[in-house]
């Protein structure tokens, strides 16, 4: 494996390689369904991320402040570009890697090869707010829901019915503090919401209240899909969450691939209102007549493409055969009941669902997609957990260099 350097770059002439490399913004969970391709990779990753490790990792591109402006990032990528033989398939696993390559779209295809919705579609997908209006002009199956200042409008003026969910109208840091770690609060009387709104309005908050489909995480299903750019549908599979860090609105440490055919049609469904082209994965909650609602939609790659794969349905793969001009890999119905885990998280929500030690070990290991874990790529996980060590002991991790 080589570490590109900025400074190395002007001198290192460009190298064969037997396949153009995936340069992956994200984590293992997107490396792994490359590898399971035989796809090399490139990882745009801060010093110490696992993915760095991988034996399906060719380059490892630093992202040495996460803080870094997009335009220095830009110029670093480009930079990077400029010494492959074949331009790189660009991947992009978080809603910030989504809007930076969509708003750099146009310079980003100098070196890199891609596929994304179009840029009004993706920022209306990525806002709340902006979500919410597209919903109601398609008459998307969407809970009833307002975007409000929370600094500027009283909790009692919400024309809504209890119980509420309050998420961010845009993703930030100070929202995850107030909701301690989750992605959103519940509110399921008057005097709930008025607890909570005190803080979001001292941190002048806008945000999204929509009213709450009740039920547990479990309920949360999705459906996953590839469009490709004459608008047919490459690859699909559908799946549900089994767990979530914290049990509420909280991050999924394991799922399952499933086999829903009303979730299907329902996102085919939306997808040809969207007018989609490229990679979504889109959220359904069931209420408790087994009716779906549309929670959200994120066109982007995420970690149930791993999962996919191995349920036989691999859409970064499907993805590198059209940019590059190969035969598409074979993809079939998804196998139901293939699932993905987040040991060092799951271990823990486990605990919080009631889930008895001595059971969920041997779930656990008997899993079909593990995140970072993997007998034939153990690297990753033995340098995660000397990271994990290292932060314990206050050593902090260092940069791979090899």
């Amino acid at each position: 494996m080589r570490l590109f350097h900025r400074d190395r770059q002007k001198t290192r002439p460009p190298t064969a390689s037997a396949r153009p490399l995936a340069c992956v913004i994200g984590s293992m969970d997107l490396v792994r369904p490359l590898g399971l391709a035989g796809i090399p990779c490139a990882v745009i990753v801060e010093a110490g991320d696992v993915a760095a490790y991988s034996r399906f990792t060719r380059e490892v591109i630093p992202l040495a402040d996460p803080h870094d402006e997009s335009d220095v990032l830009l110029e670093r990528m480009l930079r990077f570009a400029g010494t492959q033989a074949e331009p790189p398939v660009l991947y992009y696993g978080q809603d910030a890697s989504l809007v930076f390559v969509s708003r750099h779209r146009d310079r980003l295809r100098d070196g890199f090869r891609f596929v994304i919705p179009e840029s009004r579609l993706v920022e209306d997908l990525v806002d709340k707010e902006r979500f919410s209006a597209l919903a109601r002009r398609l008459e998307l199956p969407v809970p009833a829901a307002i975007t409000v200042d929370a600094s500027a409008v009283s909790p009692g003026d919400l024309d809504l019915s209890f119980p509420l969910a309050v998420k961010p109208a845009v993703k930030r840091g100070d929202f995850a503090t107030v909701a301690d770690g989750a992605k959103a609060l519940a509110a399921t009387t008057p005097d709930e919401l008025r607890a909570v709104w005190s803080q979001l309005a001292r941190a002048r908050l806008r945000v999204l209240v929509q009213e709450l489909v009740p039920g547990p995480e479990t309920r949360v299903e999705s459906y996953h899909v590839y469009v490709d750019e004459a608008g047919q549908i490459a690859g699909e599979f559908t799946g549900r969450k089994i767990r979530t860090d914290p049990p509420e609105f909280g991050e999924t440490t394991a799922l399952e691939i499933t086999a829903e055919h009303d979730v299907a049609e329902l996102g085919l469904e939306i997808t040809r209102r969207l007018g989609l082209r490229g990679v979504a994965k889109f959220d359904f909650k069931r209420d408790a007549g087994g009716r779906l609602r549309l929670l959200e939609v994120n066109p982007r790659f995420n970690l149930w493409h791993h999962p996919g794969a191995r349920a036989g349905v691999n859409l970064p793969a499907l993805v590198y055969a059209d940019l590059t001009g190969r035969p598409r890999p074979r993809s079939e119905q998804a196998r139901p009941g293939v699932r993905w885990i987040y040991h060092a998280h799951d271990a823990r929500a486990a605990r919080r669902h009631g889930v008895p030690v001595h059971q969920w070990i041997p779930w656990a290991i008997a899993t079909e997609a593990k995140s970072t874990v993997a007998l034939d790529d153990p690297l990753p996980a033995v340098m995660g957990a000397l990271v994990r060590v290292g932060g314990r002991m206050g050593v902090g991790p260092r940069a791979h260099r090899r």
